[in-house]
């Protein structure tokens, strides 16, 4: 079939979904940091990537043919993926809702935001920090609030034992310890 005939849509391609696993109607906790670096990407894309890509895509399309224009090509794809991740980041700004851990400091419960140590029931002790959705790393020992683990350890106190279920069966957690982001500057 000719290119011609294909359509090419802007909504919705490639976009990303929001997670399925998060709760129906359930809030999209972020800590004051992650929506920093959200809104951030998002006036980056705005104010400086889109401008550019537009300018190059203008100057590709006033040099003629724009089949084989490869800059013209290439900058209509980029503009769309920057599109795309510029309503990305709207549709999940709009939705946030921003949690300070930095108030249960000193708590020695289990809040969104906390930093705990445990240690499973093979004697494998793992720190993890419960973050949201938009910002959890588990390169960096961050998971999401809506995670597994997370959700095993939420609530619980230094000293508890959970039970976190698994395909493998239950696995027994033992909280070490609990640390929130100091109040003054907002890291743990």
């Amino acid at each position: 079939m000719s290119k011609a005939f294909t359509k090419e849509t802007e909504e919705g391609d490639d976009e990303p979904a929001l997670p399925t696993s998060m709760p129906a109607g359930g809030k999209n906790y972020i800590t004051p940091q992650g929506y920093a670096r959200l809104r951030d990407e998002l006036l980056t894309l705005i104010d400086e990537e889109r401008p550019k890509v537009v300018d190059v895509v203008h100057w590709a399309a006033s040099n003629g043919d724009r089949s084989e224009n490869g800059d013209y090509l290439y900058g209509k794809k980029r503009l769309r993926e920057i599109d795309r991740r510029i309503r990305f980041l709207t549709k999940r700004l709009e939705i946030a809702e921003v949690v300070d851990p930095s108030v249960h400091a000193g708590c020695g419960q289990i809040f969104f935001g906390a930093t705990v140590t445990y240690i499973d029931d093979e004697d494998v002790e793992r720190t993890v920090t419960i973050l949201g959705v938009d910002e959890a790393d588990n390169g960096q020992q961050q998971i999401s609030w809506i995670s597994p683990v997370a959700r095993a350890l939420l609530k619980a106190r230094e000293g508890d034992e959970v039970s976190l279920q698994t395909p493998a069966g239950t696995r027994t957690l033992e909280i070490l310890s609990v640390r929130y982001p100091d109040p003054q500057c907002g890291q743990s």
